[in-house]
């Protein structure tokens, strides 16, 4: 079975940039999508970027979208999030998960694999 791993996360100041990484062991085939996700404290698990790997479209949330910047290398099996000019309220656990045949592609139950997390902090 698939499993994912995430690091990139830590500490950054307001406009600063982080790169996350979600390596994959495993094969991820073509029906799969994989996808970002975060939860930040008191706030529910919003997806927030996602990449069908069939043939490589992008949805990214409102909240991110010209700012994160989702791309593949398909020899590592890794899926990175780039994330510019963070905000505090980019503070949150992101979590990166996979699923077959997904529909609507930043809705958690789609996704039947994930990772455990990487934290990301934002200060003002």
């Amino acid at each position: 079975e698939v499993q994912l791993v995430e690091s990139g996360g830590g500490s950054v100041e307001a406009g600063g940039s982080l790169r996350l990484s979600c390596a994959a062991s495993g094969f991820i085939d073509r029906s799969n999508s994989m996808a970002w996700f975060r939860q930040g404290p008191g706030r529910e698990r919003e997806g927030i970027a996602s990449v069908y790997i069939g043939d490589g479209s992008t949805v990214y949330a409102d909240s991110v979208k010209g700012r994160f910047t989702l791309s593949r290398d398909d020899a590592d099996n890794t899926l990175y999030l780039q994330m510019n000019s963070l905000k505090p309220e980019d503070t949150a656990t992101y979590y990166c998960a996979t699923g077959r045949w997904v529909a609507d592609h930043l809705a958690q139950h789609e996704y039947h694999v994930w990772g455990r997390g990487t934290q990301v902090t934002v200060s003002s």
